[in-house]
């Protein structure tokens, strides 16, 4: 990030325009907008430009910008649409202590002005950098569409509001309150027309002055493989309201961003074979912040079902009357078969499929390996880099075809993604030798399909 995006306070701020053409117009209606008093310098100022000067919506002096004309000013723009005489008063202003914006010139300007949504006074910013002004006026206009014009109603009445609203306790009581207003009340108060909404927003703090604060509650997350486009609406929602939110270490960090700021993010990865936090220490936590009166997010890697320890953790905090749920995610198996075009089970190949964790090598010798050898049959492996060789043994000695294909899928959704094809006779190798240090899952019994072989795929040759 080059550009750190701030909401700048303009009332009884100076800020400051050179020119008189198109890009002064069109940087102009967007600064009439805020509260700061504007000055214009151009000895060929637009018609609309006079027009406003006249309705003293700004001020406007018919001459070039000099020495002395930015002194206090906040912001200054040079939109004269001249290279040259961009240049000589943006000198000016930056010797004056103004930040500068050069219309068209990302590489001298000290700031950008974003593309803007308004909704007074809600305000959505969005900005490329530079990279892609199209993008984001694309993204303005979307926004514009999902965003209803009585959002701004709502907000205004709702932060005259905010000195009442502080009678209830900071953090997450205010948070609900709010949430309902926006999200609930808010809306349908608007329906009956906007006097409706004030008398709305008294009878909803009178209620949550009275509501027994929630008690602590855990949410068992599954956050997919790593992608956060495979996300549920429910484990988003789930992480909007958390106070606290315990995750994995193959949680994706685009995923960790999209909770509250305010919530406390605790690191409990567990890594095969490597360290990790002691899972009765994770369960104390569990305890320790719901019976505070935390709303907990238990964020897990994949499907909380799916070799997440699940049922340890519920069993921990069960014993002390705390309530859980669980929302469901993406399985790893299930964006790994995705990203090489198959299917877990297939008419006439075979009609289920094993899950298998290569973590728990002592689970591994309760395994039915002859049926697994049987041709056709298919399992998925997680977490099976280290114990290939095992697999590859165990198979082997029950019968299993040597050039039975085996595909390994690591980072699976991620943008670093990678495919490994191979066979059984090569497995341990090929894996040894391609160096994953992601989280990787194997199929046992399935290959890419040909279509599905992008160019992140890596395809390593077998060796005899």
């Amino acid at each position: 990030m080059d550009h750190f995006p701030i909401f700048l306070a303009t009332k009884d701020q100076h800020i400051v325009l050179s020119g008189g053409g198109d890009a002064a117009l069109a940087k102009l209606r967007l600064l009439l907008k805020t509260a700061a008093r504007i000055s214009v310098f151009s000895a060929f100022p637009a018609p609309e430009i006079e027009a406003w000067a006249a309705q003293g919506k700004l001020r406007l002096q018919r001459r070039p910008l000099s020495h002395g004309d930015t002194l206090c000013a906040t912001l200054f723009y040079a939109a004269d649409e001249d290279p040259a005489e961009d240049a000589r008063t943006a000198a000016i202003a930056r010797a004056e202590g103004a930040l500068v914006n050069i219309v068209d010139n990302l590489e001298d300007s000290a700031f950008i002005t974003p593309a803007i949504v308004d909704r007074d006074p809600v305000t959505v910013a969005i900005g490329t950098e530079g990279a892609a002004p199209v993008l984001a006026r694309a993204i303005k206009a979307d926004l514009e569409e999902r965003l209803p014009t009585s959002l701004g109603t709502l907000a205004r009445i709702g932060k005259s509001f905010r000195k009442m609203a502080d009678a209830l306790p900071f953090g997450r009581a205010r948070r609900d309150f709010w949430r309902a207003y926006y999200f609930d009340t808010g809306p349908k108060a608007m329906l009956e027309g906007e006097d409706h909404l004030a008398p709305a927003l008294e009878g909803l703090l009178r209620q949550h002055l009275h509501k027994i604060s929630r008690p602590g509650h855990v949410a068992f997350v599954g956050g997919g493989p790593g992608d956060p486009e495979l996300l549920t609406l429910k484990a988003r929602r789930a992480l909007d309201e958390a106070d606290v939110v315990i995750y994995d270490r193959l949680i994706s960090p685009e995923i960790l961003e999209l909770a509250r700021r305010e919530a406390l993010m605790i690191d409990v990865g567990k890594e095969g074979f490597g360290p990790s936090t002691d899972q009765d220490d994770i369960n104390a936590l569990l305890v320790q912040h719901a019976l505070d009166g935390a709303q907990i997010v238990r964020l897990k890697s994949g499907d909380a079902t799916v070799f997440g320890r699940l049922d340890e953790e519920i069993d921990a905090i069960s014993l002390h009357g705390i309530d859980w749920h669980i929302v469901p995610g993406i399985t790893s198996a299930s964006a790994a078969v995705a990203a090489i075009g198959q299917s877990l089970t297939r008419r006439g190949r075979n009609a289920s499929v094993r899950f298998l964790t290569g973590h728990d090598m002592k689970g591994f010798a309760d395994h039915d390996w002859a049926a697994l050898a049987r041709t056709g049959e298919v399992a998925a492996i997680y977490m099976g880099k280290r114990s290939a060789r095992f697999v590859q043994g165990r198979l082997i000695m029950h019968g299993a075809d040597r050039m039975t294909p085996v595909t390994v899928i690591e980072n699976a959704s991620r943008p670093n993604q990678r495919v490994l094809q191979t066979t059984l006779n090569h497995m341990a190798k090929d894996i040894e030798q391609a160096d994953m240090s992601g989280p990787a899952l194997t199929f046992y019994g399935l290959a890419p399909r040909a279509a599905a072989l992008a160019a992140n795929t890596l395809q390593l040759e077998e060796m005899a």
